[in-house]
């Protein structure tokens, strides 16, 4: 199912590409994402203001009037109306900056994090004033809130910089299936590499959704970048959510910003294969409890970072390159071991192609569970489940893929939660070609492979032929594994030979 557009998207975004000219689209977001911020204070405020003032009681300057409402305080030289005004004058930058600095000086939450630098010579002021112009419909206001039209603007804006830059935009598909398959309705939510948030935003949607209270999730979450971090930051304040994602902009691997924290839920997507993530300062750290991680690849660093994480009864999901399912290089087929054999994992994933905006590298989603003797997941313990949905999504454009919310979202985590909850009206079957239920034993058979289509099967066609791109996946899965297997072998006889005596 395709995004419902809200009539103004291109429109706007064209006037916002004229307006971008030589400034990197790093630094250009935070230009338009600033203001739709500055339109939405705005928005809220005057409607909390208009309320006071028919009430009479001569509080609508009072700042606690509005605090107790959890809206913001905007100052006179702030306010949308001012701001509108002075569009088409030469110094609506410098307006812009000191109204930005007016906001945070009222709002403490706020301080540091609002974007200053409007005034610049590079930004052309007569379209800034004409994109000020543009941003004239409501959205802060209570029937905006009802329509979520912030939440369509801000996803529709970190979309097309995502297409531009990708790096820190999770696909709303993607967080969304894993929202569907965490459930996270009550306790502790939290991303180590928390990007824009979109995981905090989708909980709190899917919360609301099923009829729950805001209040039962507390978020906390972290940032390495600096820009990033701001920008999360507003994005949870513009949505009213109280979230803790630490003080400033941090390192997860090196500045743990919650040490103590034991979450009910974790999710994340990490940066894949990263390879500079300071593996030579923490060789001894005791998240480490599977294996030292290598230093040339980050992606069994987060997994087991988000391990040391979870609560007694917690829920981990993420997601990963597909190389995570099968790699032996260095010390990761020996960590992945040992992680299924403490039987931590309970689903794995993999998603088709084109879901991202700037990488083609094919992902997956990797499920853990601290506790499967957990009444959520009755009579599984010691299984697997997976799920290859390689076939699922349709294509939104001649690049870009989505998952559909009722077709593809609900079967993946339908068949989730029908398996791991033991349902006593909807017993869960193995489907060929999608999903199976796997013991230990037999992955313990194939090498500690991870990956989908060696459990799963091949789906029959009418045609009986298998198409070439699976049979190509299969064929580099089978050569994985007669390659592992090659290695364990290999050190076996090392071993062997090394014990009578024999040496290489």
């Amino acid at each position: 199912m395709a995004s419902v557009k809200l009539g103004w998207e291109d429109t706007l975004w064209s006037m916002a590409d004229k307006l971008r000219g030589n400034i990197e689209a790093s630094e250009y977001k935070h230009v338009i994402l600033g203001l739709v911020f500055l339109k939405y204070v705005s928005d809220s405020f005057e409607e909390r203001y208009n309320q006071l003032v028919e009430a009479g009681d001569g509080f609508e300057e009072e700042r606690d009037a509005y605090m107790e409402v959890n809206v913001f305080y905007v100052p006179p030289q702030a306010r949308w109306e001012f701001i509108k005004k002075s569009a088409k004058l030469p110094t609506i930058g410098q307006i812009i900056d000191d109204a930005m600095v007016a906001i945070e000086r009222e709002n403490p939450a706020l301080k540091g994090v609002l974007p200053k630098n409007y005034a610049r010579p590079a930004l052309d002021k007569h379209k800034l004033g004409e994109l000020v112009d543009m941003l004239s419909f409501k959205m802060g206001d209570e029937e905006s809130r009802a329509k979520d039209v912030l939440g369509r603007v801000y996803e529709f804006f970190l979309g097309k910089f995502g297409k531009i830059e990708g790096t820190f935009y999770t696909p709303p598909s993607i967080v969304k299936l894993l929202v569907e398959m965490l459930q996270p309705y009550k306790g502790r939510v939290y991303d180590p590499c928390c990007g824009s948030g979109g995981m905090f935003v989708q909980s709190q949607k899917f919360v609301e959704e099923h009829a729950g209270r805001r209040d039962d999730i507390h978020i906390y979450g972290q940032e390495y970048t600096a820009t990033t971090w701001k920008m999360c930051k507003m994005n949870l304040a513009i949505r009213g959510i109280d979230g803790n994602i630490g003080t400033r902009d941090a390192d997860a691997f090196n500045n743990d910003m919650h040490k103590r924290l034991k979450a009910d839920y974790v999710m994340a997507n990490p940066p894949f294969n990263m390879k500079d993530w300071g593996a030579n300062r923490l060789q001894e750290d005791v998240r480490w409890r599977y294996g030292i991680p290598p230093a040339n690849n980050a992606n069994y660093a987060w997994i087991q970072h988000m391990i040391s994480k979870l609560a007694s009864n917690g829920i981990a999901g993420f997601v990963l390159a597909n190389g995570s399912m099968s790699t032996n290089s260095s010390t990761e087929g020996e960590i992945r071991k040992n992680i299924i054999e403490a039987d931590l994992v309970d689903c794995i994933v993999t998603l088709p192609g084109q879901l991202f905006y700037t990488t083609q590298i094919p992902v997956c989603l990797w499920f853990l569970a601290k506790n499967k003797r957990d009444r959520r997941f009755r009579e599984r313990t010691g299984e697997i489940l997976f799920i290859d949905a390689r076939k699922l999504g349709y294509m939104e454009d001649r690049t870009h893929k989505v998952l559909d919310d009722e077709k593809d979202i609900k079967r993946i985590a339908d068949t989730y939660h029908t398996w791991r909850n033991g349902e006593d009206t909807v017993a869960y079957q193995n489907v060929l070609g999608f999903c199976k239920s796997t013991t230990l034993e037999q992955v313990r058979k194939h090498e500690y492979i991870l990956t989908p289509g060696k459990y799963v099967g091949i789906e029959e066609t009418e045609e009986g032929g298998e198409p070439f791109e699976d049979k190509m996946t299969r064929l580099t899965e089978e050569l994985a594994e007669l390659f592992a297997k090659s290695r364990h072998l290999e050190d076996e006889i090392r071993k062997n030979l090394g014990g009578i005596g024999y040496e290489f």
